[in-house]
């Protein structure tokens, strides 16, 4: 009913992990060109050891215990389930928060985090320095999935964290986020201004002003440059998901090794790691995301999100490649293609780079069409 509070044990069937293992050992695996690694997607020989590594050694219950430490719990708000984790500090003065999660994440990339905002002293840490800490999943992802209606753009996910802050009987607080988190805490700040006592997003954005280009300094004139490079190269997924995000599902529902090559090549490509995945999250962090993904089987539903974005104008278009300054000639290209930013290594086809610059890939229309 809604306004109620119902706590709940996540605890996965073991019919579940059954049929989990059964469809990794089943897996048709495509092939690929020899030596390609990460070129042309997700690398074959790392996604076989990972999936592999999931049926035969990963253990979720482990994870399922991590989970329970903390309180998690249902409630309806606006029609739909939410799921969330409360932490609450044992500290009098610590300050509500609000975290939000993206995509390819879930509330799982939490679990680290939350004992030391909850309770910093445990950990090392100045007790003043403590949250209550909520951690819901997005409509649509995890237990809060899957949507059963159009229109849960983040703007309607952020209506949701005001409602549930309110009923957790929290009348000042602050919200953190990145990915579609940063974009939810932002209409958050829109919303409920009156509540919130700070924001922090690690996925700001902006963009320059359409006179005035010229300012940019080289720094960022670089840094256009490369949107125009992810522009180009790195937003198929974004494509898929905002326009067919029904057709993708069904793979993605369908195949657990499916599933983990769709997200295991954005976090490749997402995270600050010099060749190797495993330099910047463990496998068993890679998994326990994956898994709630799969036995909540939310997959399709998660996906909604950037279609039901983009139909209420809310997803950043980012603009057109073309008003993007062109590269700037320096370390930042390699000679293969390969682009970095910081530390993070974004990695495109030579062949599909050569094809498009020798003008034999067609284009079809526009990036603003």
């Amino acid at each position: 009913m809604a306004g109620e509070i119902t706590p709940m044990e996540i605890a996965v069937p073991d019919a579940v992990l059954s049929d989990l293992s059964d469809r990794l050992a089943r897996t048709r695996w495509p092939e690929e060109i020899p030596g390609s690694g990460w070129g042309y997607g997700t690398d074959l020989a790392y996604l076989r050891d990972l999936c592999e590594y999931w049926r035969t050694r990963f253990d979720w219950r482990a994870q399922e215990e991590r989970f329970n430490r903390y309180e998690n719990a249902l409630t309806e708000i606006d029609g739909q389930t939410v799921h969330y984790i409360h932490a609450r500090s044992p500290e009098p003065s610590a300050l509500p928060l609000v975290i939000t999660h993206g995509w390819p994440g879930s509330v799982s990339e939490f679990l680290d985090v939350i004992g030391p905002l909850s309770d910093p002293a445990a950990h090392g840490g100045d007790p003043a320095d403590a949250f209550h800490v909520v951690c819901p999943s997005i409509p649509g992802y995890g237990w809060s999935g899957p949507t059963r209606e159009a229109g849960w753009d983040v703007r309607r996910v952020a209506q949701a964290w005001k409602t549930l802050m309110g009923r957790l009987g929290y009348s000042r607080y602050g919200a953190q986020g990145g990915d579609w988190g940063a974009m939810i805490s932002g209409q958050l700040a829109l919303l409920d201004s009156d509540h919130m006592a700070g924001l922090h997003v690690n996925m700001p954005i902006g963009w320059p002003p359409a006179e005035g280009g010229d300012d940019l300094t080289e720094q960022e004139q670089a840094d256009m440059a490369d949107l125009g490079a992810f522009m180009a190269e790195g937003t198929a997924y974004q494509q898929i998901q905002g326009k067919n995000p029904q057709t993708l599902g069904y793979g993605l529902t369908d195949s657990p090794a499916g599933l983990a090559g769709w997200i295991v090549e954005k976090l490749h490509a997402w995270t600050d790691h010099d060749g190797d995945l495993e330099d910047a999250l463990t496998r068993d962090q890679i998994l326990t995301n994956l898994t709630v993904y799969w036995v909540t089987g939310t997959i399709s539903s998660s996906v909604r999100l950037y279609c039901e974005s983009q139909r209420a104008g809310r997803f950043p278009r980012w603009g057109s490649a073309s008003r993007c300054p062109p590269p700037l000639q320096s370390s930042r290209r390699r000679s293969c293609g390969c682009r970095v930013r910081g530390s993070r290594r974004r990695t495109t086809s030579c062949a599909t780079r050569a094809s498009t610059e020798a003008g034999t890939s067609p284009r079809w229309r526009s990036q603003t069409s």
